[in-house]
C-alpha cells in the first residue's frame, strides 16, 4: 500500500527572483543579490508590527516551499496505523532510528488486532532501540486494542478520537491527520517550536499555545505542508546548537541571524542531510526525495 496524504510542490527550488538556490549556498537577499546580516522586516529599534510579522512569516514559508519542494513526512509508512505507530515510537528519538526499527516491527504486528496481542515482552524487543521501550510497548499495546475495540480495527480521522488513544497527543494526532487522511494539522515537535519562536512569529513554550498563535498566521491549507518544511529547515540547516545562519537560503527574513556560524564555508560544514551530501532518515524516501535513502540497520 503506498503512502497516502502526502501532497508536494513539483516546481524546481528557485528564489523569489527565479534564481536557483544552490544547496548550502550563503544566504543572499532577495533585494541586493548580497550576503543577509539582519531580517529585513523591521528596522533596527523599531518594533514590527503584527502586521509586519505576519507577511514576514508568509514570506517565509513561501520561500520554504522552493528550497524545499519536496518536503514530506520522514517516517516510513504504508498505511495510517503504521503512521500512528511510528510516531509515538519517535518521541525522544530519531525518525531515523524509528524507520530502522519498523520493519521487524510490522512485520511481525501488521495490523492493530495483532499488535493489540502481542507478548509485551516480545514487543519491547522489537522496539528497544527506539528507548523508552517499555512505556512505548504499553501505549502501543493499548491504542492497538482501542482501535480494534471502538473504532472497527480502523485508525479513526478524527483528532477528537485520536487523542482518546493511549500515548496520542495532539502532536502525534496532527502527524496522522495531516499525512495519512489528508486533513490539515500543525505540528510541534521541538523543531518546529524551535525555529517559530527564532523567527518571532511567537513566544509561547506550551506546544497547544503555539500551534493555535501559528494557525492563526497560515491558511489552513497550508498547515501541514509548513510544518514539514520547518521541520526540514530545523533539521537540515537551523540546528538547535549551532544554525548554520552562514548557508541559511532565509537569513535576510530572520530576526535571529547570528546565533550560529556566520561564516559561510564554516556554516556549509554543518549542514544535514541531503543539504550535506549525506543519508536521509527514511530507508524508503519518495520518488523525488533528492538525497541518498537511509541505511538499515
Amino acid at each position: 500500500m503506498g503512502e497516502q496524504g502526502i501532497s508536494r510542490p513539483t516546481k524546481a527550488t528557485k528564489r523569489p527572483s527565479g534564481e536557483p538556490v544552490k544547496q548550502g549556498e550563503p544566504a543572499k537577499s532577495a533585494k541586493s543579490g548580497k550576503p543577509g546580516k539582519a531580517a529585513a522586516a523591521a528596522k533596527p529599534g523599531k518594533p514590527e508590527s503584527h502586521l509586519a510579522m505576519v507577511r514576514r512569516a508568509r514570506r517565509i514559508n513561501r520561500e520554504l516551499a522552493e528550497i524545499y519542494p519536496y518536503a514530506h513526512p520522514e517516517l516510513d509508512f504504508r498505511n495510517p496505523f503504521e503512521l500512528l505507530v511510528a510516531t509515538v515510537l519517535s518521541a525522544q528519538t530519531t525518525d531515523l532510528r524509528v524507520n530502522q526499527t519498523t520493519p521487524a516491527l510490522f512485520a511481525a504486528h501488521p495490523t492493530p488486532e495483532d499488535m493489540a496481542a502481542a507478548v509485551p515482552e516480545e514487543l519491547e524487543e522489537l522496539i528497544r532501540p527506539t528507548g523508552f521501550f517499555r512505556a512505548k510497548a504499553r501505549s502501543l499495546i493499548g491504542l492497538s486494542a482501542s482501535i480494534r475495540d471502538n473504532f472497527g480495527g480502523e485508525v479513526p480521522g478524527r483528532l477528537a478520537d485520536l487523542v482518546t488513544l493511549p500515548g496520542v497527543g495532539r502532536k502525534t494526532a496532527n502527524v496522522v491527520l495531516g499525512n495519512a487522511f489528508g486533513v490539515p494539522g500543525i505540528t510541534v515537535d521541538t523543531h518546529f517550536g524551535r525555529l517559530v519562536r527564532r523567527w518571532k512569529w511567537t513566544e509561547q513554550e506550551d506546544p497547544e499555545k503555539v500551534e493555535a498563535e501559528i494557525a492563526a498566521i497560515f491558511p489552513k491549507s497550508e498547515w501541514t505542508m509548513l510544518s514539514h518544511r520547518v521541520v526540514f529547515h530545523g533539521r537540515r540547516i537551523c540546528h538547535a546548537r549551532k544554525p548554520a545562519c552562514g548557508a541559511c537560503p532565509i537569513a535576510p527574513l530572520c530576526p535571529s541571524y547570528g546565533e550560529g556560524e556566520t561564516d559561510p564555508e564554516k556554516a556549509r560544514k554543518l549542514l544535514k542531510y541531503e543539504m550535506g551530501g549525506q543519508p536521509g532518515q527514511r530507508l524508503s524516501p519518495p520518488p523525488d526525495y533528492p538525497g541518498r535513502p537511509a541505511p538499515p540497520l
